[in-house]
């Protein structure tokens, strides 16, 4: 993959999913799905993952992203989808991708500061900027692990349709699609189904017997 334009049809027609305004690392994970025409992966190279930090105001566009960096912000995203999985299915994780997150949660320590804003002082720890990249993966490790961690996990849901593969936060207890356009698709497929299923099927002996031939 070379230069990689920001109006790839990719970016424009992939609906968001609930959640991923909120949470960072729910979009990570979401990098990787389905469409019509096969597997997309956002990541799929050092241009591509580099986009998607600058996208994401992760990492400063002047900013370089090498192969090794860009393979751990890959390596983190499998590690958050199998977390996920393990979050929502009430089962310990395997080890290897809690070691994962934590290893990007050390990536780059986060220091306490004090910050004044307009609505006064409050503590703020902030991630090392000496390595924008390892900065960008402690963050968004943290914002998985709030997310893990937090209220809103017991809401963390895969897409149930068939080959979709994204997480999203639902709204209600009832909702297993990730956006109406995945909902849509899943009833027309099943319409279809039960429409074949109830056309009539001629059994070969009555076509061999027709006085037509046809």
């Amino acid at each position: 993959m070379g230069a990689v334009d920001h109006e790839t049809p990719v970016y424009l027609h992939q609906l968001p999913v609930p959640g991923e305004d909120r949470y960072a690392s729910l979009a990570l994970a979401n990098t990787r799905f389905t469409v019509s025409h096969g597997e997309v992966d956002l990541l799929d190279d050092t241009g591509a993952a580099h986009l998607w930090l600058v996208r994401h105001e992760l990492l400063p566009d002047r900013i370089a992203l090498n192969g090794r960096q860009s393979g751990r912000l890959r390596a983190l995203r499998e590690a958050l989808r199998v977390l996920f999985a393990a979050r929502s299915a009430g089962t310990p994780p395997p080890p290897a991708a809690l070691g994962t997150l934590n290893d990007a949660l050390a990536a780059a320590p986060a220091t306490p500061r004090l910050a004044w804003g307009a609505d006064g002082p409050r503590r703020a720890d902030l991630p090392d900027s000496g390595n924008p990249a390892a900065a960008a993966l402690s963050l968004l490790a943290e914002d998985a692990a709030d997310l893990l961690t937090g209220a809103d996990a017991a809401q963390l849901t895969e897409c149930a349709a068939q080959g979709c593969a994204r997480w999203f936060l639902r709204s209600h207890g009832a909702r297993r699609w990730c956006t109406t356009k995945c909902g849509n698709r899943v009833r027309a497929a099943r319409a279809y189904a039960a429409r074949k299923a109830g056309s009539p099927q001629e059994h070969p002996s009555e076509i061999q017997s027709s006085p037509t031939g046809h």
